[in-house]
């Protein structure tokens, strides 16, 4: 059974706090069709209760994380343009090693958003 698992945070920098109450989405992405793994939002730490994909489901292959940023920016006051600048960020990352622990955090703001593979 593998031991690794795979965690994500979401920072708003903008404001310096955790980006609470934002949807992610999981998909595996394997041929044509991209699966739906799950989706969870984020608590007041900009953290998700549980491990976004655990230890029984973790697989070496290609994810994609689908934070919802242009809700969770409306959300907290952020005046949308028309069309928002960021609405729907997507994070392609592959996993390698069913051993390890995998964290993809995403540090936000309005206009600009970065990612690391953190520990």
């Amino acid at each position: 059974m593998p031991e690794g698992y795979l965690t994500t945070h979401v920072l708003d920098t903008a404001r310096g706090l955790p980006a609470a109450g934002m949807t992610v989405t999981l998909y595996r992405i394997a041929g044509d069709s991209p699966k739906r793994l799950s989706q969870m939002i984020t608590n007041a730490d900009g953290r998700t209760d549980s491990p976004i994909l655990p230890q029984s489901d973790f697989a070496c292959g290609t994810y994609e994380l689908v934070f919802e940023a242009g809700a969770y920016l409306t959300s907290i006051g952020v005046k949308p343009e028309a069309p928002r600048f960021l609405d729907i960020i997507p994070i392609r990352f592959g996993i390698s090693d069913v051993e390890s622990h995998y964290h993809v955090p995403l540090l936000l703001s309005p206009f600009g958003y970065s990612t690391y593979r953190g520990s």
